[in-house]
């Protein structure tokens, strides 16, 4: 053995050739021991350390857990470990809930609002008077808009109206003072029933879609609609108008389920359940745009007309 193979042998760098069809052998630890310079005295001595025998497959090695330090090693836990029976319950019910709030979110996008209202109306408002419905629409807790209001604004007016006039929801006086369409925009909207020889609490009833008040006077969100619009559905079942005269965007795709404008809604009468529907403007939308209430009178003359044509 020369001095270079001697050296690469201490260095672990010796080539070792082996067939490639056969398992690469490598030998036991044998003792370190001193090779005699051949070269002479002055040299010093080599050692050099044979490779054991023992073969360790490819398979049975895990790179990333070598790397990791012994003494973090030992405190890792377990991937074989049985997992707990609180643990797989705590699990299952992370899964289970945020899969079921994923389905609803999902439904309530594809539902159109008239099957959301069907599958959370029920049928029990069907069989209640006025004294019964007033004491659910007082107790509700359907929607989170109960907990941020002073009192749910029932309606208010004749319970045997031919007209209804319907708004979306009560702002701050309204539910201050338990009375829909007070303030400035009730101002306004009892002009509009003079304008067409009626007034509040004489034949009219006045109510709206939502019966709390959303918090900063916000447009209600659609499972509020959801949640709200059958006590109105009932109002008017009770009621049973003549005439439905709905005010604003909400009050207007809310009863006719529709997702149009209010502009593309206005103009026309509409049947709800063998009731006539005109659409307007809300009185709080034309106290912002009082260029509007040109159209608004328009469409109170196609009330009257309309209601004159139901009287022939």
């Amino acid at each position: 053995m020369d001095r270079r193979e001697a050296v690469l042998r201490e260095l672990n760098l010796y080539p070792l050739w082996v067939r490639r069809d056969l398992p690469v052998a490598v030998q036991e630890a044998l003792p370190v021991v001193a090779v005699s310079n051949a070269a002479g005295e002055g040299n010093p001595a080599i050692t050099h350390r044979v490779a054991p025998e023992a073969i360790i497959q490819a398979s049975e090695v895990n790179p990333a857990l070598d790397a990791v330090p012994p003494h973090v090693r030992d405190e890792m836990p377990d991937s074989s470990a049985r997992v707990s029976e609180t643990d797989i319950f705590s699990l299952s019910a992370n899964h289970e809930a945020a899969t079921e709030n994923s389905a609803i979110a999902l439904q309530a996008r594809k539902d159109s609002l008239l099957e959301f209202q069907r599958k959370h109306a029920g049928g029990a408002l069907a069989r209640l008077d006025w004294p019964e419905l007033k004491e659910k629409v007082r107790d509700c807790n359907d929607c989170r808009l109960r907990a941020g209001c002073a009192q749910p604004v029932f309606g208010t007016g004749d319970e045997h109206a031919d007209w209804l006039f319907v708004g979306e929801a009560p702002g701050a006086e309204e539910d201050a003072r338990n009375e829909p369409f007070v303030g400035e925009s009730g101002k306004l909207l009892d002009n509009m029933l003079m304008a067409i020889k009626l007034r509040r609490g004489a034949n009219v009833y006045i109510a709206n879609v939502i019966k709390c008040r959303p918090p900063e006077d916000r447009t209600p969100h659609i499972g509020e609609i959801a949640a709200c619009l059958p006590y109105l559905k009932r109002q008017i079942g009770l009621l049973q108008p003549k005439l439905i005269v709905a005010m604003g965007k909400t009050a207007a795709t809310s009863l006719l389920n529709s997702d149009a404008t209010l502009a593309t809604l206005r103009g026309r009468v509409y049947d709800y359940a063998g009731i006539p529907l005109i659409v307007t403007y809300h009185p709080a939308y034309l106290l912002r745009k009082p260029t509007e209430k040109a159209s608004a009178w328009e469409d109170l003359c196609l009330a009257v007309e309309t209601m004159k044509g139901l009287a022939g």
